[in-house]
């Protein structure tokens, strides 16, 4: 079943079967379970080749994506093991997101989404520029996004992703009557509906 959603009141947040659409200079995140398909998402929407070590310019938006801080870290770590390379890889996303934004970009980022403090550090950081912070929810099958974690060749424990699924499961509860604070609007997908979209549009301020 498909679970588009918009939350209610200002600023705006249109969405049709093909078509995502924003306020210009938004910060706009995208989050789901580890293997959920983000990367492959935004590979799509914005012709990356996943090669990228750096942000994609794509006029004034910049697409940060995780998989351009691996691959820039790929360069220089070689066999480090994955306990110390992950939080290399997620710090130097998270700085590349809170970059952009303060340069006043439009950003679409990709995001774990079950890190409820980067959420309300990347709100104040819009907030500061008079922008505001939107949210898509990525919602898939966790043995979907397991599945996915297996054929990117990046599969996290046990553990950990049991982890990350009880967080997911408090933020979709969260998020369950179209309002995630501090986002400004959220807009959750399953896979059939993520797969319809074709484009995120940014509108200019009026």
């Amino acid at each position: 079943m498909t679970t588009d959603q918009a939350a209610p009141g200002p600023p705006p947040l249109q969405l049709t079967a093909r078509e995502l659409r924003y306020p210009a200079g938004s910060l706009v995140l995208l989050a789901g379970l580890p293997g959920a398909g983000k990367s492959t998402l935004l590979q799509r929407l914005y012709g990356m080749s996943g090669e990228e070590t750096v942000p994609l310019a794509a006029g004034d938006v910049r697409v940060v994506d995780s998989r351009q801080a691996r691959n820039w870290w790929n360069r220089y770590l070689g066999p480090v093991p994955p306990r110390v390379r992950t939080p290399l890889v997620h710090a130097t996303h998270v700085v590349r997101i809170a970059r952009a934004v303060m340069n006043g970009h439009t950003v679409v980022a990709h995001t774990r989404g079950t890190w409820p403090h980067i959420l309300h550090g990347f709100a104040w950081l819009t907030r500061r520029r008079g922008a505001a912070t939107h949210v898509i929810l990525l919602d898939v099958p966790p043995r979907t996004a397991r599945a996915g974690q297996y054929s990117r060749g990046r599969v996290v424990t046990e553990l950990t992703f049991a982890r990350h699924c009880r967080r997911w499961q408090a933020l979709m509860t969260d998020a369950g009557d179209g309002a995630l604070h501090p986002a400004a609007s959220v807009t959750t997908l399953d896979r059939a509906a993520a797969d319809r979209l074709r484009v995120i549009r940014f509108d200019a301020a009026s």
